[in-house]
């Protein structure tokens, strides 16, 4: 008997949890919509695997590098470091506010390469950008999806608290 088998019970951490809690934060992708907006900013339908080209959304399409310019903002507030934090209601909309104005500055200054041609897309992209931001901020408004990984990594230590040890964590325990 070694002084490893009188050890006290502790709990086991295997790497199947870390591999369970990577998968958790994997899935937590923000910034994904910003590439389908994107696209629909430039007036492109996601059809059969592909972006093509629609004629419905022709009227309201921006340039490439309006559209561009307009993603890379909403970036900002759409990852997954931003999904993980704890925001508060009143930074929130700071932000959200401070994200609009800049858009439509840039709008307002670039309008003609961005391939504004009327006021109503200024309302277009507003909206877009405000929906998308304000939603994407809220989510980890006061630490949810914190609390939602935190509470996923403690569901799976108290499963594997009662469980047979394997090789990996003898050998971790060792370590």
């Amino acid at each position: 008997m070694n002084e490893f088998d009188s050890a006290p019970p502790q709990k086991i951490i295997s790497a199947q949890n870390y591999i369970a809690h990577g998968d958790l934060l994997e899935k937590i992708r923000p910034d994904e919509i910003i590439e389908v907006i994107k696209r629909r900013f430039m007036g492109e339908e996601f059809i059969d695997g592909l972006w093509v080209a629609s004629p419905e959304l022709k009227s309201r399409a921006l340039t490439q590098r309006g559209a561009f310019d307009m993603a890379t903002l909403m970036l900002s507030a759409s990852s997954q470091n931003v999904s993980i934090s704890n925001i508060k209601d009143r930074d929130i909309r700071e932000r959200t506010r401070n994200i609009i104005r800049t858009a439509m500055a840039m709008c307002l200054r670039n309008w003609s390469e961005y391939g504004i041609s009327g006021s109503d897309q200024f309302h277009f992209i507003k909206e877009i950008i405000h929906t998308n931001t304000f939603v994407t901020l809220k989510q980890p408004e006061g630490g949810g999806i914190q609390k939602l990984i935190s509470g996923t990594h403690e569901v799976k230590l108290s499963e594997s608290e009662n469980a047979a040890p394997s090789i990996w964590d003898k050998v971790m325990r060792r370590a």
